[in-house]
């Protein structure tokens, strides 16, 4: 299948949207932002190594409903780099924060990879903090070292040497059709990896493909049983982290979810197939999709 190429640019020409910095406790957090606080609020979380641009294709549609921020880790993006190893505590700190510093007390939040496991330890640890959650190719419940050594791999490759192919074999790892890693998609991540601090920064958010360190912060079976927000988890047939069995256990074990699996996208399905992700997730966010709590699955094709 060929594709018209896109850039972010393109993405967002019709966006109504701004970015820029929130001063969030100690830790300066960048931010995509569209919608108006008129409406609830909903952070979207990005992956490793990622960035809030991982959702410029989610963007306008859900800030119809919803009070959007598509934000950078700490250690990631433009977001304050602290030079100590980064464990799922400290990202939760940084979102606490920055919900207070929105004036927010309890917001939707829909996180990717690290995003789905650090949303997954909130909704655990403070849900007094959230309302519904979605959960996309979430990281934190399996532990596969031929998985985390490839990561660390091109990680830190790519950190090292921030070159056109190695950012490019980074973001091929994401994608079921490694076309859709375009030239634009690739400066935007190189720009971030050229940063001077970025070698640091990287070796520091990698910390969680240490096996003793992933160990300590996995999510456990009891931590999702104890999950009482409405969860939708997401999961594709081609993710290079692990199988859709993964994401309908995960789905069984939260009493209030359901699954909802799209085909022939990889890691990033809210970008790879946006039509078909923004869609399940609207309806799941403002509750429209009726599904009963449990394993219930949607099968969703590509565009």
């Amino acid at each position: 299948m060929t594709r018209p190429y896109t850039s972010v640019w393109n993405d967002l020409n019709q966006v109504e949207f701004s970015q820029g910095f929130l001063q969030a406790g100690p830790y300066r957090t960048r931010y995509l932002h569209a919608g108006d606080s008129s409406k609830p609020t909903l952070l979207l979380l990005h992956g490793i190594t990622g960035h809030g641009e991982a959702y410029v294709r989610n963007l306008a549609v859900h800030a119809e409903h919803f009070d959007v921020w598509a934000l950078d880790f700490i250690g990631h993006g433009y977001s304050t780099k602290p030079d100590h190893p980064l464990e799922i505590e400290h990202y939760l700190d940084q979102i606490q924060y920055v919900l207070d510093t929105l004036g927010t007390q309890k917001a939707y939040f829909s996180g990717e990879s690290l995003g789905g496991w650090v949303t997954a330890r909130l909704a655990a640890s403070h849900p007094d903090r959230v309302e519904r959650i979605a959960l996309n190719t979430m990281g934190g419940t399996m532990a596969n070292p031929k998985v985390m050594e490839r990561l660390y791999t091109l990680s830190m490759e790519a950190a090292k040497d921030p070159s056109w192919e190695r950012v490019k074999a980074r973001l091929e790892w994401l994608m079921a059709d490694p076309t859709m890693v375009t030239d634009d998609l690739i400066r935007t991540r190189q720009a971030i990896f050229q940063q001077p601090d970025w070698l640091e920064a990287c070796k520091m958010n990698m910390a969680l493909q240490d096996p003793e360190v992933r160990a300590r912060n996995m999510i456990t079976d009891d931590e999702l049983r104890s999950i009482q927000a409405e969860a939708l988890v997401v999961w594709t047939t081609k993710d290079p982290s692990g199988p859709v069995d993964e994401g309908e256990r995960i789905a069984s074990l939260i009493p209030n979810a359901r699954l909802a699996v799209i085909e022939n996208c990889g890691h990033w399905p809210q970008y790879e197939d946006a039509a078909t992700f923004n869609r399940i997730h609207l309806d799941f966010l403002l509750g429209r999709d009726q599904a009963a709590s449990g394993d219930t699955r949607v099968t969703a094709g590509t565009q």
